[in-house]
């Protein structure tokens, strides 16, 4: 998952792919430096195309210091009069970041007077326009009608624009690019391979719930929703349909995924029951109280009032997966989660079998780098097929990735 001011590395589905970033003439051509600086760091080779306009508001210098290769300017030049040819043709994908309306429609209508114009058409990888302008200019019927020909005709993706602040003295609205991590993800999904999971629903519980002592006091646990968030931003970017039903968490949205609130097991049961029968993958990744206070305080309980103990009477939870098994979508995937302190693997096959899934992620709690509040997790997936796979320590992202493929062969075999 993505996400403003995190560390990046190197990862799919970006490593080793061929981005051409054009970047146009207008106020948003400042965030092209760090879209294009963090695509880099993700791994991919990233060749960037600026237009006369877009050099009034950044120089060539800066987008070679961000990725390490020259920025292209002239059709026409000592690299050769096919220079656009070889961009398009060696492209995996090409995004314009920011697109002007004079970008838009002179790419609606076929237009060559420019190297990121002739690029587009020398291109037959995805391209994905990012729209930034005034909010009357993008309200336009022109515009609009620009923007329809791109996505029906050409199939161009059109990612944006936002609605916020826009340049100074514009006041707010409809027009304003896409944040820089937000495109990435944009692109990601342009690059990732045909999915089973493309145009797919799919359901993820997150995080934690909270069961409460009293108005200010809860019993929780540690769980961050950092891999259920992880598995949700990669399953959007396979094409997915994705809406997480998550407890509490500090851990920022992912960007295009529906998320749904909730405090305590009860609420979770409730709205997982509502979306799971429509749901082909659902995977219950949240660590869900098993007790709650069974007569919880309406007003604080004070130290005074309480005296040296309190004795707290407990009811047992709903086990959320296993209570909707039975609302489950004929045909669909179902992942389980364990994370356990002893007989790793002996619990989880229990569990696998008990709760009716299909694949189930097994890790131990407390192990160096893994589990809770982690960036990384060491995990062995066990699958109804017998087949246990151990994986290294690895971010949770990486992880997310790896269960997503194992989940998908399991949907080709079904089809």
């Amino acid at each position: 998952m993505l996400l403003p001011g995190r560390a990046l590395h190197p990862r799919r589905p970006w490593e080793g792919r061929r981005i051409v970033l054009g970047v146009t003439g207008g106020i948003a051509a400042y965030k092209a430096v760090q879209l294009a600086r963090d695509l880099t760091r993700l791994g991919a080779d990233v060749d960037t195309v600026l237009t006369a306009g877009a050099q009034e508001f950044v120089r060539p210098l800066s987008s070679e210091g961000v990725t390490g290769r020259p920025a292209a300017t002239e059709l026409f030049s000592a690299e050769g009069a096919a220079l656009h040819i070889k961009l398009g043709s060696d492209a995996d994908v090409v995004c314009v970041a920011p697109a002007t309306a004079d970008l838009i429609a002179r790419a609606a209508q076929g237009r060559a007077d420019d190297l990121l114009t002739t690029t587009l058409l020398a291109t037959r990888a995805p391209v994905l326009i990012c729209p930034a302008m005034n909010d009357l200019m993008f309200s336009h019927p022109q515009t609009q009608a620009n923007l329809n020909h791109l996505r029906d005709v050409l199939s161009y993706r059109v990612a944006g624009p936002g609605s916020g602040p826009l340049a100074a003295g514009e006041g707010e609205g409809p027009g304003r690019m896409l944040e820089p991590h937000e495109i990435v993800e944009e692109i990601g999904q342009a690059l990732s391979d045909v999915s089973p999971l493309r145009g797919k629903r799919v359901l993820i519980t997150a995080g934690p719930t909270r069961e409460a002592i009293d108005p200010v006091r809860f019993i929780g646990n540690r769980s961050s929703g950092r891999m259920g968030f992880a598995l949700a931003a990669a399953a959007r970017r396979r094409g997915a349909d994705v809406t997480v039903v998550a407890g509490p968490v500090s851990v920022p949205v992912p960007y295009g995924v529906e998320v749904l609130r909730v405090e305590n097991a009860r609420e979770m049961l409730e709205c997982v029951s509502e979306r799971l029968p429509e749901a082909d993958l659902s995977i219950f990744s949240s660590a869900v109280a098993d007790y709650r206070p069974a007569e919880p305080s309406e007003e604080k309980l004070k130290r005074a009032d309480v005296g040296p103990e309190m004795t707290l009477m407990f009811a047992e939870n709903p086990d959320v997966a296993r209570e909707t098994l039975t609302l489950r979508k004929a045909g669909s995937v179902s992942v389980g989660f364990a994370l356990e302190t002893t007989s790793l693997l002996e619990n989880a096959r229990a569990k696998l079998e008990s709760k009716g899934f299909d694949l189930i992620v097994a890790n131990e709690a407390g192990g160096d780098g893994a589990g809770f509040e982690s960036d990384t997790n060491r995990v062995q997936l066990v699958g109804s097929d017998g087949v246990t796979e151990e994986l290294p320590l690895l971010s949770k992202d990486e992880v997310a990735e790896v269960i997503l493929d194992r989940v998908s062969g399991m949907m080709e075999s079904d089809e």
